[in-house]
């Protein structure tokens, strides 16, 4: 028996992932760069990206959500209730503005589609 607390089962598998080491790769840019497009045309992680070029095997990716994401700061939620004519303290109603403006962005032949 070990003298540690038990962990609950759904844990059990993360004892490796625990113990891998991210490794940075201090390259020039142009590496960066065919990586990063290689990666998007595949529709994968740099990460995974990665893992293929050094034949490294690849985890089955669980499916994943189609979102973006940014850190918006509590000015910047001010910045954008003033740009929709929204109060700065309704960021359900800002989120959703900005989801419009960003769904605005994409040209009108490939909105809405999905891969």
């Amino acid at each position: 028996m070990s003298n540690g607390p038990r962990k609950p089962a759904r844990w059990q598998g993360s004892d490796q992932a625990l113990r891998a080491v991210q490794v940075a790769f201090d390259v020039e840019e142009a590496v960066m760069e065919a990586v990063r497009v290689a990666a998007f045309q595949a529709n994968v992680s740099t990460s995974t990206q990665i893992r293929h070029v050094l034949g490294l095997p690849v985890p089955a990716e669980r499916p994943k959500r189609p979102r973006l994401t940014v850190t918006l700061s509590g000015d910047d939620y001010a910045l954008l209730a003033e740009r929709y004519g929204l109060a700065p303290d309704d960021r359900l109603a800002i989120k959703e503005a900005a989801t419009r403006e960003l769904i605005a962005f994409v040209p009108s032949k490939t909105a809405g589609k999905k891969k």
